[in-house]
């Protein structure tokens, strides 16, 4: 029954004065504890809250067409999209943001620290979602999306390794949550399926070829992106299996055929060839690798970056970080970065109770417009030891300097001085021999040893800190006795120190029996996750930047040459990003060799190479410049005592797995 409204018996004027002073008071008072953000229920203290029920969540699958006949069977490929989001604020007619992941490992391979995998009811609809993302956002009003890449797990089409088919893969659902492409109900017929429970706008997340994907899908400009997580990412494919000519792995059809549906394998043999014929194993750049490049196109990029890396990462190495990154600079694009000191892992199996609530605030803001003030706190957290953390108002650190280290001789054949001043007189030269059975580990633990695979140099004993923030170069002049020849320069800090043991199997971390839970839980997919805690290790020397190159492309990546033997060669090898501090009491080296063993693939030759120490240059990337280096002259340092025997090289080959 509808009251009938009482009558007033407030004069009109009175009214209208207590209107003036509610409005007034409004106006000015605080914000409430509980303020409505747009598609979310409450938010209290800058963060949305877990209104709504994960249990009762609307789970459903949609397949979107792609546009794209990746398997040629005369039909578009559509790709599978499994979908959990709330259902009370569908009941009530509000519209919710996505955070999507899209992965080719949702069946093949697992994702997270405990390889789930999709699980799906006898309706279709999934039950287990991998990983935390559904127990934790859906109850603050957010949908989750996971995505199967072409040619994985329920999706049509090809794997194309990072290429335009895994691109439009996700971009294609983005472009479905913003009403401009087709879903359907069923992988084959079924009924167009529209998003209208979503306001389209999206943040993608994922580690490895999920980031990767990320990266690929921001720098095609789409609409509706408004923020992406990329962890331990790629940005250009060529750099996961070169290095600047210098074969890193096997090709990508391997990895290809290890993500691949059965149905996928049936129907994906000429998608299969294409990626062997693009991508051959001399080094060159080839139309293959510029289709998966993402550096280039990153004025394109709309969405803010939220970039996460190990500093120690042998899989997807930092240089994909690093170029990412001052692309995105360049062209003014809005990030944050976390910058650890583990392998390949996830954030959230190294800095889980602070992991969680920043990755919330980020997504509070971009995708509900939380005003929580995020985007305005410093924009680098770097892990400077095990488990301890700072901050930087912008990254590289302020102050960073391009500083050149120069390269001086010694008594003592294949040991050497480095720093800003000493420079080698004209013709002087030190030699190695390439031998592909040793790599960085093998030379730094014997770095004040004369041996024949390397050529070290070495500043005197730090009286400072000394901080490198960012990443540099070696400009190496170097002659072969053969027609071929791999460099290789890393960073040592020497000196003893605990740091996490990254060549463990963990990669920087061990997993405990304990389990601690993000978000709630249902029979089939559960919310808790087991606890890890750091893999440490005490050692005595710490490579911690490293880059290679084949001196075949010192001209161009486009097309490298054969050597010819005695001629000097100039070439400037790119290190990998990161920031680091050689404290007080160690010193810095600077080795450089030929075959980085496990890391690197030889050459088809076992040169000689020598190296030209007037015209051989360090550029790093010094944090007050030329004048934060303060050292003991070279004479004064004590001899460098190994605490540890060189680990053994990690297995090259095959490829590893991504994720």
């Amino acid at each position: 029954m509808i009251s009938q409204p009482r009558t007033s018996r407030i004069p009109w004027i009175s009214l209208a004065a207590a209107l003036l002073v509610a409005l007034a008071a409004a106006l000015l008072a605080p914000a409430p504890a509980h303020a409505a953000a747009r598609g979310a229920g409450t938010v209290r203290h800058g963060l949305s809250q877990p209104d709504y029920s994960y249990a009762d969540a609307i789970r459903e699958a949609v397949w979107v067409d792609t546009g794209m006949d990746g398997d040629g069977d005369g039909r578009t490929d559509r790709v599978a999209a499994d979908i959990i989001r709330p259902r009370e604020p569908a009941q009530a007619g509000r519209k919710v943001p996505v955070i999507m992941d899209a992965s080719p490992y949702y069946s093949c391979c697992g994702r997270g620290n405990e390889s789930q995998i999709k699980t799906y009811d006898a309706a279709g609809d999934i039950v287990q979602a991998p990983l935390y993302y559904d127990n934790y956002f859906v109850p603050r009003g957010y949908a989750t999306v996971l995505v199967d890449l072409a040619g994985t797990d329920r999706s049509d089409g090809c794997v194309d390794v990072g290429g335009p088919s895994d691109i439009q893969s996700a971009k294609a659902v983005i472009d479905w949550l913003n009403g401009r492409a087709k879903g359907y109900s069923a992988r084959s017929g079924g009924h167009t399926v529209t998003a209208g429970w979503t306001n389209g706008d999206v943040g993608m997340i994922g580690k490895s070829w999920d980031g990767t994907i990320a990266n690929g899908v921001a720098a095609t400009g789409v609409k509706g992106l408004k923020t992406i997580v990329p962890i331990s990412a790629i940005s250009s494919w060529y750099d996961y299996y070169f290095h600047q000519g210098a074969a890193l792995q096997d090709g990508p059809e391997w990895l290809s055929d290890l993500v691949e549906s059965d149905s996928a394998h049936a129907d994906c043999a000429a998608e299969q060839q294409k990626i062997i014929d693009g991508s051959p194993r001399s080094g060159d750049w080839t139309p293959f690798w510029t289709a998966r490049d993402y550096v280039k196109d990153a004025g394109k990029v709309r969405a803010s970056v939220f970039a996460v890396q190990g500093m120690q990462d042998l899989n997807v190495r930092t240089k994909h970080f690093g170029q990412w990154w001052t692309a995105l600079a360049a062209h003014g694009v809005e990030r944050k970065v976390w910058l650890s000191q583990t392998g390949h892992v996830d954030p959230f199996d190294y800095r889980r109770d602070a992991w969680v609530p920043t990755l919330q605030r980020w997504f509070d803001h971009y995708l509900l417009g939380v005003d929580n003030g995020i985007q305005r706190e410093p924009m680098a957290d770097i892990e400077r030891s095990v488990d301890h953390w700072t901050t930087d108002r912008v990254w590289p650190a302020p102050g960073t300097k391009d500083t050149s280290l120069v390269l001086g001789p010694t008594a003592t054949a294949g040991l050497g001085t480095l720093g800003t001043t000493g420079h080698a007189a004209p013709g002087t030269t030190e030699s190695f021999t390439d031998d592909p059975n040793l790599w960085e580990e093998d030379w730094a633990s014997s770095v004040d040893t004369p041996t024949p695979a390397k050529t070290a140099f070495t500043t005197g004993v730090l009286t400072k800190d000394l901080r490198i923030s960012g990443g540099g170069t070696v400009t190496v002049t170097a002659t072969s006795t053969t027609t071929s020849a791999h460099l290789s320069a890393v960073l040592v800090d020497l000196g003893p120190e605990t740091i996490r043991n990254y060549l463990g199997g963990g990669e920087g971390i061990t997993t405990l029996g304990t389990r601690s839970c993000y978000g709630e839980s249902t029979a089939g997919d559960s919310a808790c996750y087991l606890d890890t805690a750091a893999d440490t290790e005490n050692v005595d020397h710490n490579v911690f930047s490293r880059g290679w190159a084949d001196l075949g492309h010192y001209k161009s990546l486009e097309h490298g040459v054969p050597l010819v033997p005695g001629r000097p060669y100039t070439m400037t090898i790119q290190l990998a990003a990161t920031d680091h501090v050689v404290p007080a009491g160690h010193r810095l080296a600077l080795i450089v060799a030929g075959t980085d063993g496990g890391l690197i693939l030889p050459p088809d030759t076992t040169p000689t190479v020598g190296i030209d120490l007037a015209h051989t240059v360090a550029h790093l990337p010094i944090v007050g410049g030329a004048g934060a280096l303060h050292a003991q002259p070279a004479a004064a340092r004590t001899a460098h005592q190994a605490l540890r025997p060189a680990a053994p090289a990690p297995a090259l080959t095959p490829a590893a797995t991504l994720g």
